[in-house]
């Protein structure tokens, strides 16, 4: 029996967690394609990929379906190579960009009719990157949106929800237009504020003189966490999701505004529902849920300033064999409850090592 052939064109992180969890389709063999060398002697070593392709154009001319896991510009560089080899009647191309309609556009142009495309943005990530930190579960439970077009076969569609089972993530068909203002309005613009933010905070007059930084270790520092992700990927994604941007720093003006006039009038009601109508909106959010935003699993805890106090934490945990990703010391402690707050790679480990600490009588706190 003839054995199905993915190809995954870039082996990081994300294309890295995909090869893995397709390992579980039986009769399927996976082959990637990375330009850069070295990693793709560790996606073999690590048996993220069954074998690397020499060239784009090898692997893909036999493959059943193809993967572009790059960023979107490298995507739509990607499918102009793609349009210059024949491929199988019956492929299916997808990706992984974080926006759908110029790439589906790039793909309308240069594949046409004969190829069916059907975009893909799987919305999970992580701390780490490349293919070292690939797993499998890595979308386990996240959203995976695919954004199939009107005149997409159905039974193509299916064929490619099929593909995706193993990752076990929430598939959801979505136009390319609809995702792109989604993840404008729950991701992009966020990045975009909290690096704005960050910028703020530097400019300030007072930085020099009282270290603005360490002060901003409570609330600023989580609503700014998304702004360490890479500039490199941001600016890509940015800059393909620029109508959509637009027009939500139109709508930001508009808040910001009502909020500036607020103030300037002393309108003490209208500052009072600013607040309130966002809080009851907030507290509707689904809680322990995975997002579009990378999730964050940080337990707090109380410690005396001792010697050693950190490091006896941090060694009942580890001899639990789990992993901390990072841990800091608290100061200005707004809103929050505990003096060290430690950082997991998911819920399952913070809440082991939380049972852990209360065991040996430590109080600790979780921040939903």
């Amino acid at each position: 029996m003839r054995k199905n052939k993915i190809f995954v064109v870039g082996l990081g992180l994300i294309g890295g967690s995909l090869a893995k969890a397709f390992h579980e389709h039986s009769n399927t063999t996976i082959t990637g394609f990375d330009p850069d060398q070295a990693t793709c002697k560790k996606a073999l070593e690590l048996g993220v990929v069954d074998t690397i392709e020499r060239s784009v154009g090898e692997g893909a001319a036999e493959a059943d379906l193809i993967l572009l896991a790059a960023p979107v510009s490298g995507i739509i560089k990607l499918l102009d190579e793609l349009a210059a080899i024949t491929l199988k009647p019956d492929v299916i191309v997808t990706d992984t960009g974080s926006t759908k309609k110029g790439i589906r556009d790039q793909a309308r142009h240069v594949l046409g009719p004969e190829v069916c495309y059907i975009g893909g943005h799987p919305m999970a990530g992580s701390h780490k990157s490349g293919v070292m930190a690939a797993k499998a579960d890595l979308f386990e439970n996240a959203f995976y949106f695919i954004t199939p077009e009107k005149n997409t076969p159905s039974e193509q569609v299916e064929r490619l929800k099929g593909w995706l089972v193993p990752t076990r993530a929430k598939v959801m068909a979505i136009d390319p237009e609809s995702h792109d203002e989604v993840v404008g309005v729950i991701s992009h613009f966020p990045h975009i504020v909290a690096a704005g933010l960050v910028h703020q905070l530097h400019l300030n007059p007072m930085n020099q003189a009282l270290d603005l930084p360490r002060l901003a270790a409570g609330g600023f520092r989580d609503i700014t966490r998304i702004a360490s992700s890479d500039p490199t990927l941001w600016q890509d994604i940015i800059m393909n999701n620029k109508a959509v941007l637009i027009k939500l720093f139109e709508d930001w003006d508009k808040v910001m505004t009502h909020v500036k006039d607020s103030l300037l009038a002393q309108d003490v009601e209208a500052i009072f529902q600013f607040f309130q109508k966002a809080k009851m909106a907030r507290d509707q959010f689904p809680i322990k849920k995975r997002g579009v935003l990378p999730p964050s699993y940080d337990l707090y805890l109380d410690i005396t300033d001792r010697p050693n106090e950190i490091s006896r934490v941090t060694g009942i945990i580890g001899q639990a064999g789990i992993t901390i990703i990072n841990i800091n010391v608290i100061e200005l402690r707004e809103n929050v409850s505990g003096v060290l707050r430690i950082f997991f790679q998911s819920d399952k480990s913070r809440d082991e090592a939380m049972a852990l600490l209360k065991a040996h009588h430590y109080n600790t706190y979780v921040d939903e």
